[in-house]
């Protein structure tokens, strides 16, 4: 007999490519959205607008999405290790050249476009080897991994505050270019891993080698179209939560606080719905709709929280909506890669990844200048929020087109776990039975 080709480990040494990426999410999403609380001081240095500051953190958020996919391409072609690694260089150059900043510019090239260029080397080829690693708990590794979002805003928001106050802007960014640079070794971590159903040969020609093909499917291309108007609200807390907080009367650390309390909901959500997940109670692209609409609706919350009565004040409503949307927000996030495989099979996998992002920089783009246009028009982000919330909530509902999101019927013989090439969400070929009464076939089906 032939024996069976061995398939993703499911431990082992994943579990340290789950902390290497864990650290990766850190220091570029982490990062980024507590990178909102220089904003104020940047926009009161240069005398320049909330919309032209807000276009600081689009840009580093859009470059570094829209670029993901040739940091997939290039781990593609030469492995995920020393692309992370050029990454991670890049990103601590960035923010070393933005420390100098002489005007805005400056910072759009700096943070925008060198930094952001970096994290789009790191993000999505560290994500895309973790899923290689894990099969039966990939979505639960996957939640690991991005608890490092929550835990690193959870550090850096009020270290960041803290830095602020102490050494200004340039300082502040100057030692963020030292903290970055450990991306570096989080690259070395990436093992490279053969599974069987990796494709036999490299992709020929620069459409193959990002994985354009892959939208030739209808269900990645109903969760493309989705997962593009979710970007369009999902990242703007990163960039407006605290000076949103600002508008409502907390003081400096008040704000800090609330990011803190939407990290501390959103890591610890990520972990639950991995596990959640993992367990096939519910299928993946239902929990997708959900959450994502869950998501929409905390930041409708958000927006529509009143004043605060002093700077002293704790915030206590908009504590609780900030808390409610990291919760929705983080069990969202680990089903979008989690679902990936189930699309596309693990052998394009990192690719899907990279394109993910792109999809989402699309609305990462015009989601944080739209905010800070729509505050500049209205005095708050009250409009902002109940926007960009919108937005979400259109993208969960257009989820409800991947197989299984809503309840219908389907075969009732699946085998437990799906060969490597295929995925849960592929059409499953059905199985004809014959019936009692004659030669008729009938269907293996179940409501």
């Amino acid at each position: 007999m032939t024996p069976k080709p061995p398939g993703p480990p499911d431990g082992g040494w994943g579990w340290v490519v789950a902390a290497a990426a864990f650290a990766v999410n850190g220091l570029s999403y982490g990062l980024l959205r507590s990178l909102g609380l220089a904003l104020p001081d940047l926009a009161e240095h240069f005398d320049r607008s909330t919309q032209d500051t807000a276009w600081v953190s689009a840009l580093a958020l859009a470059v570094q999405q829209a670029a993901s996919p040739v940091g997939s391409a290039l781990s593609t072609r030469w492995g995920a290790r020393p692309v992370v690694m050029v990454g991670g260089v890049l990103t601590s150059l960035g923010f070393v050249f933005s420390a100098f900043a002489r005007s805005l510019l400056h910072l759009y090239l700096g943070l925008g476009v060198l930094a952001g260029s970096g994290w789009a080397l790191v993000f999505a080829p560290a994500l895309g080897t973790l899923s290689r690693y894990f099969s039966r708990r990939r979505v639960l590794a996957v939640g690991l991994a991005l608890t490092g979002n929550g835990a690193s805003s959870l550090l850096l928001a009020p270290t960041l505050q803290l830095l602020l106050d102490t050494f200004g802007w340039r300082g502040a960014l100057l030692l963020l270019g030292a903290i970055t640079l450990h991306l570096a070794p989080c690259g070395a971590l990436l093992r490279p891993l053969v599974l069987p159903g990796d494709p036999p040969a490299l992709p020929r020609g620069p459409l193959a080698a990002l994985g354009l093909d892959l939208f030739a499917r209808r269900a990645f291309l109903v969760f493309a179209l989705g997962t593009a108007l979710v970007g369009g609200g999902y990242f703007v807390p990163y960039v407006h939560l605290a000076p949103h907080a600002l508008d409502k009367g907390l003081g400096g650390y008040g704000a800090a606080l609330v990011v803190a309390v939407a990290a501390v909901g959103d890591a610890g959500a990520r972990l639950i719905s991995g596990w959640l997940a993992d367990q096939g109670w519910v299928p993946l692209s239902r929990l997708l709709a959900v959450f994502g609409a869950l998501t929409g609706l905390g930041l409708l919350a958000v927006g529509l929280v009143p004043l605060v009565g002093s700077r002293e004040g704790c915030g206590g409503p908009l504590l609780a909506a900030a808390g409610a949307y990291g919760l929705s927000a983080g069990s969202y996030a680990p089903l979008v890669f989690g679902v990936l495989p189930g699309l596309v099979g693990v052998g394009g996998v990192v690719q899907a990844t990279g394109l993910v992002m792109m999809l989402m920089s699309l609305g990462g783009l015009l989601g944080p200048p739209l905010s800070g246009f729509l505050r500049d028009e209205t005095g708050d982000f009250t409009a902002s929020f109940l926007t960009c919330g919108s937005f979400i909530l259109s993208g969960s509902f257009i989820y409800m087109g991947l197989p299984g999101a809503l309840p219908s019927c389907r075969p009732a013989s699946r085998p437990a776990t799906p060969p490597p090439e295929r995925g849960e969400l592929l059409p499953a070929p059905q199985v004809a039975l014959l019936s009692p009464g004659g030669p008729q076939p009938t269907l293996d089906t179940a409501c």
